[in-house]
């Protein structure tokens, strides 16, 4: 992966277009979506949201550190901003963007970095509250202080590298489908929502607020085992696996086939999975790998 000055415009604005680049030009990308096959190893995650020991946790297990030897795994990662921690009610995390974006550029068959609604919400300019902070201004304040006359030229790069972003990645495997994605429409939505956008590239229709397909997907909650039932019909998926909710003990299974998962939290986890025997969705819940402590 390297490392660059982050505090320099013109490190920061390379690389998060090396890694734009490397998003919509991999020969994994299809349409809105990466797809995989078996045989391999899959590290799935949930929200990071800027924990980086987590981070660095999930790129050791896929062996995508530098240095590291053999066949690395697939890599799912998303909803990477808006930390918890600020730093004089700062937040630094288009830091972490930019190390994702030279993490896609170094393995861009092997990292996924899908959309998520907070990275979105970030580009559009909507107004979140996390904990009582609006965390989109929190961003933007952080990124002016580090860049001052600059910003708004980081803030553009930022943007194209979320715009990157696919909607979701696609496991083929012998057993069935595997279908990872930061969250679902929810009921209320799918008359709106358009189950073909898995299978053509996104416009710039499909991120407006409260209408677009790839805004209600990423912000979806509340889905049933009915609208499992009906996506799996719509799109030939066995297994969801997801993110969006918190999980206390950092995974759940919402029956009859989606896996939720945390990987930022202090009981976060991720989901190793073998391509060519995943396994069905308890068997998955019941391999969970937990990210803090040894």
């Amino acid at each position: 992966m390297g490392s660059i000055d982050l505090q320099s415009c013109d490190a920061v604005c390379e690389a998060l277009a090396i890694g734009a680049r490397a998003n919509r030009e991999a020969s994994c990308r299809q349409g809105s979506i990466d797809l995989i096959e078996a045989p391999g190893r899959l590290i799935a995650t949930g929200d990071l949201h800027d924990n980086p020991d987590h981070f660095q946790r999930v790129v050791e297990l896929a062996g995508l550190e530098e240095g590291a030897k053999g066949e690395p795994a697939h890599l799912t990662l998303h909803e990477l901003i808006h930390a918890e921690r600020l730093i004089n009610d700062l937040d630094f995390s288009y830091r972490v963007l930019v190390r994702v974006a030279m993490l896609k550029a170094s393995h861009p068959e092997h990292v996924h970095v899908l959309l998520a609604n907070h990275e979105l919400a970030q580009v559009l300019g909507s107004g979140i509250v996390k904990d009582g902070v609006l965390v989109v201004d929190a961003f933007n304040e952080g990124v002016d202080y580090v860049f001052g006359a600059d910003a708004e030229r980081v803030n553009e790069a930022i943007g194209d590298f979320i715009r990157s972003m696919p909607l979701a990645l696609r496991c083929e495997t012998p057993k069935g489908d595997i279908l990872c994605s930061h969250s679902l429409p929810g009921p209320a939505m799918m008359r709106r929502f358009d189950t073909t956008i898995l299978d053509r590239d996104l416009v710039g229709e499909d991120y407006e607020p409260r209408s677009g397909s790839a805004q209600l997907m990423v912000w979806g909650r509340d889905y049933d085992a009915e609208l499992l039932e009906d996506l799996v019909e719509a799109w030939g998926v066995n297994t969801f696996i997801l993110g969006h909710e918190h999980v206390e003990n950092g995974a759940m299974l919402v029956e009859p086939n989606a896996i939720v998962l945390n990987s930022d939290h202090e009981r976060g986890v991720c989901l190793p999975i073998d391509l060519d025997d995943p396994g069905t969705p308890r068997q998955m819940l019941g391999r969970v790998v937990r990210l803090a402590g040894p």
